[in-house]
């Protein structure tokens, strides 16, 4: 058998790095030997010898192994699972710091991927909340939990049966969860809860490996209406363990208002083309959002911070500058949430979404608000956006966009430079691919202002909203 050699680095320890500032994906950013070293787990100030882990021919990445001083910019971490799990990655750094940082990034991507000058950059709109923010967890089982180098190192056993989060970058290990401080009451209770009940009743925790095993999967989703809902994802169709179980669940939390599970043997936990059944209550629940109801089922998509949608959307609408005689197109649309929110702003709102679920879910959410000038279409953005479509509604005065992380497709834009919309409202979740999807757009558009805003504090995450001008 052929034997391959290790392939050494150049770099393996460098000693005394200085931490210069935060970079792309949380990762923070030193240099050495006219080399940029992207270094996990570090904060702007910090002084540390490096292991590298990577190399390439313009950059290193790395990951500290003794740290000489610490940053001022350092704050005690909250949560006994930083660090591990995955989520809240800023949650060393303090607040007015992360902010700095996420407008810094809206900045530097749109003036060197967008190549945009001369707009006008107002100040992140933060947080009021910096945790139990989220309206919606997702929880896996695990019979193999992930233990760290400290619980490897004590010698004792551990309780391998796990319900949490999955680490960083691997699919089969799930890091159990005690207390997180991301979403609030009852979430904690429900999570532990179900766990104590698992162990208690010897029901089996999925294998993603062998894919073997019952329990899955537990997404837990609180709404600010008071609303609750749980749904519980299991591999078999065993009801002689399943209905015990959600009968537990109601018996112990009264407060859920649906209750649901899913019989999943797929590969991967996705649901999406599976049948959910609603066990008890209502098959959905309800977010408020400025005397509106928003439906949201277990498919259904909504933002996860609903007070810091709220803003958002308030925002959103303030650029637009409605004045009740528009017609304004929002592109995907998802559920119609912006689509209804600006409506009693605008004459009408064409929503158009390629999921025609989420479709669906727009039209419901019209209904129950009693708004009668929406329309709802689902394709694919550039076929839909056709003659027809503008000799039905009339051609649109306002574009708002609001596309997932991967942007808008240069078909998309290059449709929307012919439309020639007098304003594009641009909300986006990724800056890198909004700059680049407004540098297209500079062809037509001049960028007025934008405004980052803040929906996931203790992470890299932000949210950007600019406002584009039809050039004269």
């Amino acid at each position: 058998m052929r034997k391959f050699k290790k392939k050494k680095h150049k770099y393996n320890i460098i000693p005394e790095l200085r931490v210069e500032e935060m970079a792309a994906e949380g990762k923070c950013l030193a240099r050495h030997d006219n080399m940029v070293v992207f270094i996990s787990g570090v904060a702007p100030g910090d002084v540390v010898d490096v292991r590298v882990t990577k190399e390439r021919k313009n950059y290193l990445e790395a990951t500290p192994i003794h740290f000489h001083a610490y940053s001022e910019q350092r704050i005690e971490p909250f949560c006994e699972h930083f660090g591990v799990c995955g989520g809240c990655k800023w949650q060393h750094i303090a607040y007015d710091t992360q902010l700095f940082y996420k407008q810094k990034q809206v900045n530097d991507n749109i003036e060197r991927i967008g190549k945009i000058t001369g707009y006008e950059m107002l100040p992140i709109l933060p947080s009021d909340r910096v945790s139990f923010y989220r309206n919606k967890l997702e929880f896996t089982f695990s019979g193999n939990s992930w233990l760290t180098q400290e619980q490897i190192n004590s010698g004792q056993e551990f309780e391998r049966r796990a319900l949490g989060f999955h680490v960083p970058l691997r699919f089969d290990k799930i890091v159990d969860i005690q207390h997180c401080y991301l979403q609030p009451a009852p979430s904690n209770e429900i999570r532990l809860a179900v766990k104590q009940y698992a162990l208690e009743n010897d029901l089996p925790f999925f294998d993603l490996v062998k894919q073997e095993g019952f329990l899955r999967n537990l997404i837990i989703r609180t709404a600010n209406t008071g609303d609750l809902m749980v749904i519980v994802q299991v591999f078999q169709d065993k009801m002689e363990w399943l209905q015990p179980l959600l009968d537990f669940l109601l018996q112990a939390f009264p407060q859920i208002t649906s209750l649901q599970y899913v019989v999943n043997n797929k590969g991967n936990e996705t649901f999406h083309d599976l049948d959910v059944i609603c066990y008890h209550g209502d098959p959905y629940i309800h977010e408020q959002m400025e005397g509106l109801r928003f439906r949201v089922g277990p498919k259904s998509f909504y933002q996860t911070n609903s007070e810091q949608a709220y803003n958002l959307y308030k925002l959103t609408r303030e650029f637009a500058l409605l004045s009740g005689t528009e017609t304004v197109y929002d592109l995907y649309t998802g559920a119609g949430t912006i689509a209804n929110f600006v409506a009693r702003s605008a004459a009408q709102v064409i929503g158009i979404e390629y999921v025609a679920s989420a479709i669906e879910d727009a039209k419901i959410n019209s209904q129950i608000n009693d708004i009668t000038n929406t329309h709802f279409y689902a394709g694919d953005m550039k076929d839909v956006l056709n003659h027809d479509l503008f000799a039905k509604h009339g051609r649109p005065d306002v574009i708002i966009t609001d596309p997932p992380r991967a942007g808008m497709h240069p078909d998309v834009v290059a449709k929307l430079i012919e439309v020639k919309a007098n304003r594009i409202v641009y909300v986006s979740c990724n800056p890198s691919t909004q700059a680049r999807d407004l540098e297209m757009l500079s062809e037509a558009y001049d960028v007025v202002k934008v405004q980052p805003v803040d929906m996931f504090p203790q992470t890299y995450h932000v949210e950007s909203v600019a406002l584009l001008s039809l050039k004269s």
